[in-house]
């Protein structure tokens, strides 16, 4: 990928974190990027292929920053790795959350989001699977259950109180996710 088409979404995925979907005109890109007018629109001659750029950017950006973490085993490690990952992403990375976000509720189809969608369903898969591994199939079944609470989490963090604490929170669901509701 060449050196301005990666500039070009950066500088996208950023204006849509931080200014909402509105923002996101080439102009804007441009400029945000520190790019000479029309470059932005040589890589993406409309404001849908746009889109569809910085919907498949956040995707592979975010596939390639997941690597491939050690295994996880225990409870403890679960809690300590999705702590961690909601840390970077409604810090560091929190532009990008917010973006992800925004596409998710305004994007007009389905077919737009696509890729994110897919990206989820990577993410819930191997949710799945540690919690199999952790706490048996019963656990396993229990993964949109801690995927919601960390998304719900996630977005009070990026939206109401940046510096609210939620490792307990993450722990609470982690527990019901491999144990059951408490009765």
């Amino acid at each position: 990928m060449s050196s301005t088409r990666r500039r070009a979404l950066d500088a996208a995925v950023t204006l849509v974190g931080t200014e909402g979907i509105r923002a996101l005109t080439h102009g804007r890109v441009d400029a945000a990027a520190d790019l000479p007018p029309g470059s932005t629109s040589n890589h993406f001659r409309t404001r849908a292929a746009l889109l569809a750029g910085v919907i498949d950017w956040i995707a592979e950006s975010e596939r390639a920053e997941g690597g491939h973490p050690a295994a996880i085993t225990t409870e403890q490690g679960l809690v300590e790795m999705l702590t961690r990952v909601m840390e970077i992403e409604s810090g560091p990375r929190a532009a990008r959350t917010r973006a992800r976000y925004a596409l998710f509720l305004e994007a007009v189809d389905d077919e737009a989001v696509a890729p994110l969608r897919r990206q989820r369903r990577i993410f819930e898969d191997w949710t799945r699977s540690l919690l199999a591994t952790i706490g048996g199939p019963e656990a396993a079944d229990r993964a949109p259950l801690l995927m919601a609470a960390c998304d719900g989490l996630l977005l009070h963090r990026i939206t109401v109180d940046p510096d609210a604490p939620f490792a307990a929170s993450v722990a609470l669901a982690v527990a019901t996710a491999v144990h059951g509701p408490a009765v």
